[in-house]
């Protein structure tokens, strides 16, 4: 991945923990937020914000 790709992934990740108020870092979710982030952005989403929503809506946790 290119460093512009990671740091979007990176966004959208942060994003998405704020959205679902997510502090603990070791909490399971958010392995589990991290692998939808990574598997939405593998269809070519490169919008952050885009990327996390999808992400919230798959994970249906909103």
């Amino acid at each position: 991945m290119a460093p512009r790709e990671i740091a979007c992934i990176t966004k959208a990740y942060e994003q998405t923990l704020r959205a679902l108020c997510v502090k603990d870092r070791d909490d399971p979710l958010t392995e589990l937020v991290a692998k939808t982030i990574i598997k939405i952005a593998q269809t070519g989403l490169k919008d952050p914000a885009q990327i996390s929503a999808q992400a919230i809506t798959q994970l249906e946790l909103r």
